[in-house]
């Protein structure tokens, strides 16, 4: 599969919209969560959020990364086409964006289910959030991936 990660725009709001809102990891006891989530143009243009973009430019995953303080604000890859590989590919590219911009390390705050995917690419678990009613109703992972500023 043909996988471009590229700088996402305003006019992909809606489409990475969907793809939070649709995440059957927000279902049952975390629907609360997303329910009326919306990445707005706004967002897009203020933070720097990249999409990976398959063939015939149907969008697979994004995320979002927020350099001060540096953090993975948001990470999310379409149902149909987690496994993959794209998420992998979408932190690698992370990586590279937070060394670009000096950053030794990039803090995660982990939905509860993805703290397996986020270990496995690199995170180290520092501690657990505790939930902050109403907003978030569950403590969740509090993560770090180290950024080697020299590969």
């Amino acid at each position: 599969m043909e996988l471009t990660i590229r700088r996402a725009t305003a006019r992909d709001a809606k489409r990475l919209t969907r793809i939070v809102q649709r995440s059957s990891a927000y279902e049952g006891h975390y629907a609360p969560m997303t329910d009326g989530f919306r990445v707005g143009p706004d967002y897009i243009e203020t933070h720097r959020v990249f999409a990976a973009v398959g063939d015939q430019g149907r969008l697979l995953g994004f995320y979002s990364l927020v350099l001060s303080p540096p953090e993975l604000d948001l990470m999310f890859v379409a149902d149909d086409a987690q496994g993959q590989g794209i998420g992998r590919r979408l932190v690698a590219h992370m990586k590279d964006e937070a060394r670009a911009a000096g950053l030794d390390r990039v803090r995660v705050v982990a939905h509860p289910p993805a703290e397996g995917f986020y270990r496995s690419v690199g995170a180290v678990r520092t501690g657990t959030l505790a939930a902050n009613p109403p907003a978030v109703m569950w403590d969740r992972p509090d993560m770090v991936i180290q950024v080697t500023l020299n590969p």
